[in-house]
């Protein structure tokens, strides 16, 4: 198994946290682990991502962005595309090169995310401020 994170926002306000405790805890106790697809190498300009395909996660996150709405930055608006950084901040061709590298070996891969996390940015270090595992029931 591997450990990673996708980002749902970026920024939400520092004042709202306990809010935001009590919302993850709710969703995180309410929902299934959602079913998700490592679908493909991902172009970040200057960098590589691996894309992920889940409804399920963009449901729960609409559900985050109705509860904070007119509370967001204007990049936690939209819906974000889901994916997994694996290669950040560097020149162009190095990314491309990585890109081929994976494309070649990339092959899909379903999985269920596990839970939500809430970090806080500490201008270099991140700090956690709490995790809540999926636990409702997976409807086959």
């Amino acid at each position: 198994m591997l450990a990673a994170h996708v980002t749902l926002f970026h920024a939400l306000p520092a004042f709202v946290e306990g809010e935001v405790r009590a919302l993850l805890a709710g969703l995180a106790a309410s929902e299934a682990p959602p079913e998700a697809m490592l679908s493909g190498v991902m172009d970040l300009g200057g960098g590589t991502a691996l894309r992920i395909d889940c409804p399920a996660m963009l449901d729960v996150r609409d559900q985050i962005a109705e509860h904070f709405h007119g509370m967001l930055t204007a990049q936690d608006q939209s819906r974000p595309r889901l994916h997994v950084t694996v290669q950040n901040k560097v020149v162009r061709a190095e990314a491309r090169a990585l890109q081929a590298e994976l494309d070649a070996l990339f092959r899909p891969e379903t999985f269920r995310f596990a839970g939500l996390a809430l970090h806080r940015y500490l201008g270099g270090p991140w700090e956690s401020l709490g995790r809540w595992s999926f636990r409702g029931k997976v409807r086959r």
